[in-house]
């Protein structure tokens, strides 16, 4: 099999203009990016470890991945029943409680890494 470089880009650009397609249009995603431009500053202003680094850029991936597979799925769920269905329901329900089990893991791992860094301002 020939490897095709080209098409391998043009791959890149499809994956690039679905997540384009989702920026500012997802409320649910604009507040994950939010909060990962705040963890991002936080994390360079307490000069975190590289291993808490390491920790918490999986944890936003982790998200950020989710809240996309999950607008994925809403999309195919109203493409493919147009009308309400319990069933459809029950798909758009359980991948959003995917992302908010994503996120509220993050969240205490979030704790877990800053709160010693917090803790350590207000004991100077």
């Amino acid at each position: 099999m020939k490897y095709d470089f080209k098409k391998q880009i043009r791959s890149f650009g499809y994956a690039w203009h679905g997540l384009y397609s989702c920026i500012g249009k997802e409320q649910n995603l604009s507040f994950h990016l939010i909060a990962t431009v705040l963890v991002i500053i936080a994390g360079f202003l307490f000069h975190i470890t590289r291993t808490e680094w390491l920790v918490i850029l999986l944890c936003i991936g982790m998200v950020i991945s989710a809240e996309l597979f999950n607008t994925a799925i809403e999309r195919l769920v109203d493409l493919v029943s147009p009308q309400r269905h319990p069933i459809a329901g029950q798909v758009k329900d359980i991948a959003a409680g995917a992302v908010l089990v994503c996120a509220c893991i993050a969240v205490i791992i979030g704790l877990i890494i800053f709160i010693p860094y917090l803790t350590g301002l207000f004991q100077k």
